[in-house]
């Protein structure tokens, strides 16, 4: 069974003074119904010492989680930082999500910029895909990142896959490597999206599950909190 390492965003409890390793619940939910055939791994942020963590633990697939802008939590970036160094020497498929875009195109040598709140924080707007092949042209996704790509400062290494009526990327890939980041959350979604399932599953190295569950347009916005997943069989 395939191993998938997780990201943990940085916060500080109420009423205590020390910072703490997070994952939201949504990412619990959203495995287990999206990467049944796998078993995870949430990482903590250890900086450069990350390598020889996942190394022990032989992850597969690494998916870099959203929170935390970057340059606001330094542990987190070096941590970051070095997993994404170590997935591309290593041939490990990587699938970022909102701030993990904005990781992976740091990481490329990209510029990552404020963007307009009232259009990306706490909404939901169109994306128009640029090479849609077999699956959507256009479509809704949710938006909680207050920074961004501009569309035409993607990487070089980089090439924007989806992009926002007000010009900026909102799916990019690298162009050799599977590198694949987005800028909404599939994991927010009450059902996850047919073509994010496919996204992540492809991005990760995993077949296409059958049968494809899809959302239906009056659950595909809401939220759960209810969360299983099965134990990882070594």
């Amino acid at each position: 069974m395939k191993r998938i390492g997780l990201t943990m965003r940085v916060v500080t409890a109420e009423g205590y003074t020390e910072e703490r390793d997070a994952l939201a619940w949504d990412w619990h939910r959203f495995l287990a119904s999206v990467f049944p055939d796998a078993c995870w791994l949430s990482i903590p942020n250890l900086g450069n010492r990350v390598d020889d963590y996942i190394r022990e633990w032989r992850i597969d697939g690494l998916i870099l989680t959203g929170g935390n802008d970057l340059g606001s939590a330094p542990l987190r970036d070096m941590t970051e930082r070095a997993l994404l160094g170590y997935a591309l020497e290593n041939s490990i498929p990587t699938f970022g999500v909102c701030r993990g875009l904005q990781v992976i195109q740091h990481h490329f040598g990209g510029a990552v910029r404020p963007c307009p709140g009232e259009a990306h924080v706490s909404t939901r707007h169109s994306v128009r895909f640029l090479q849609s092949g077999s699956g959507p042209t256009e479509r809704v996704v949710n938006s909680f990142h207050a920074h961004g790509v501009r569309t035409d400062e993607v990487a070089d290494s980089l090439q924007a896959l989806a992009v926002s009526e007000d010009g900026w990327a909102e799916c990019v890939a690298h162009r050799a490597r599977p590198i694949v980041g987005v800028q909404w959350h599939p994991e927010r979604n009450a059902v996850p999206d047919q073509d994010d399932v496919l996204l992540m599953r492809r991005t990760l190295g995993f077949p296409d599950p059958t049968p494809v569950t899809v959302a239906g347009p009056s659950d595909r916005f809401e939220y759960l909190t209810p969360f299983s997943f099965p134990p990882c069989v070594h």
